[in-house]
């Protein structure tokens, strides 16, 4: 699982600097440049926050950063139909509401 990378990228579909997102989820940019490089582990509280700054569901962010062993249990057409739902909802405009 890799949580930082689907911070990140969710990050950059949603046009935030990492300056906004960490102003965002009340934490430093340092902080939030170790979590996005995997380097801090990161607790339910903080991915709580870091989801409503990116006013994404904490689920998405999830399921973004689950790697393919962990979706070896899902049959192949589903996985990719979440992907592109998960992916289509990043192309959402921001500031609607959403479930996190």
């Amino acid at each position: 699982m890799n949580l930082g990378n689907a911070i990140r990228m969710c990050r950059v579909r949603r046009d935030l600097t990492q300056a906004e997102l960490a102003r965002r989820a009340n934490m430093s940019v340092s902080y939030l440049s170790l979590i996005e490089r995997d380097k801090r582990d990161v607790s339910v509280s903080t991915l709580r926050e870091l989801a409503a700054g990116l006013e994404v569901p904490t689920g998405i962010l999830f399921f973004l950063a689950a790697d393919s062993n962990e979706l070896s249990g899902i049959d192949d057409d589903l996985a990719a139909k979440l992907a592109q739902t998960a992916l289509a909802f990043l192309n959402d405009p921001p500031n609607t509401p959403t479930l996190v």
